[in-house]
């Protein structure tokens, strides 16, 4: 039997939606609006967002004030993830024209037209899925001199479910979930970092990137009366997808306990119970103005 037999990635990024939201750094967002708002007026900024899935930080952007005009390019590399996007979305918001692209990220940045034409590139929850030293490099000179990164939503090594079940078997079913990430292969490179958002303080000064304002941004989530907003409880019920999707058949882990472990918090889903928190940072940056 599959782990969520109805699992849509789709509906897994827009029930995400509320808890991004909660989750965001404000401090952070604010330091990025008024970096923004103290360009020239007259420029119609480009932003490219890698990792856009169905399109949550467009409309999270427009909805919260950060731009009001503009070109907005949004790249996911999964057909289905652009297709949802495309029906959320339409073309854009007032003077904010919005452009939807199937592409892989490394590619896209690797095109001639597009090297040096952004003034913010925008990576949520979505860096932590690479290995950020080769990726950075490969992204960044998208950027024009002295542009600006949105980096949010960096897992950054601590998953907790309360409450406790077996004290020794949530901290090994964590440890190993979170050695996954480290372990993580994709196309025969490394690709995950369970601990990037510590890590991304000197990752980006590393490769040139001012830290304008760094903050954590955790995921919250929680029952209130017995309920869970929006679509919250399909959301916890995919982060226990992904984790056994990701753990069954580990030979570390005794495969009786385990199924015990996620029917139990099943369970606690059902009766309003799970709560569940994740640690992520959110950054922004901005590039030298001389990029040579």
């Amino acid at each position: 039997m599959t782990p969520l037999p109805d699992f849509s990635f789709p509906r897994y990024l827009a029930a995400k939606k509320s808890v991004d939201d909660r989750a965001l750094n404000r401090a952070v967002w604010q330091r990025l609006a008024e970096e923004l708002a103290s360009r020239n007026a007259a420029d119609r900024p480009e932003v490219l967002e890698i990792g856009a899935g169905i399109g949550t930080m467009t409309e999270r952007v427009v909805a919260w004030g950060l731009l009001k005009n503009g070109r907005y390019t949004a790249l996911d590399s999964e057909a289905e993830n652009v297709a949802a996007a495309r029906a959320r979305l339409g073309k854009g918001e007032g003077d904010l024209h919005l452009s939807l692209e199937e592409a892989d990220a490394f590619e896209f940045a690797a095109r001639a037209e597009q090297q040096q034409r952004y003034d913010l590139l925008i990576a949520h929850a979505v860096l932590d899925l690479f290995d950020i030293p080769r990726a950075l490099p490969r992204l960044l000179p998208v950027l024009k001199p002295g542009g600006l990164c949105y980096f949010t939503i960096n897992f950054d090594g601590a998953t907790i479910f309360e409450p406790v079940i077996d004290p020794a078997l949530d901290a090994q079913i964590e440890t190993l979930y979170h050695r996954s990430m480290d372990d993580r292969i994709t196309d025969d490179q490394p690709s995950g970092d369970s601990r990037s958002g510590r890590h991304l303080f000197h990752l980006l000064p590393a490769v040139g990137v001012e830290i304008l304002a760094a903050g954590s941004s955790d995921w919250v989530v929680y029952a209130l009366n017995g309920s869970y907003p929006h679509d919250e409880a399909y959301f916890l019920h995919c982060i226990l997808h992904f984790v056994e999707s990701t753990l069954s058949g580990h030979p570390a882990l005794d495969e009786t306990a385990f199924a015990d472990w996620l029917a139990e918090r099943r369970r606690q889903i059902a009766s309003g119970e799970l709560v569940y928190i994740a640690h992520q940072m959110d950054f922004a940056g901005r590039i030298p103005q001389n990029n040579d």
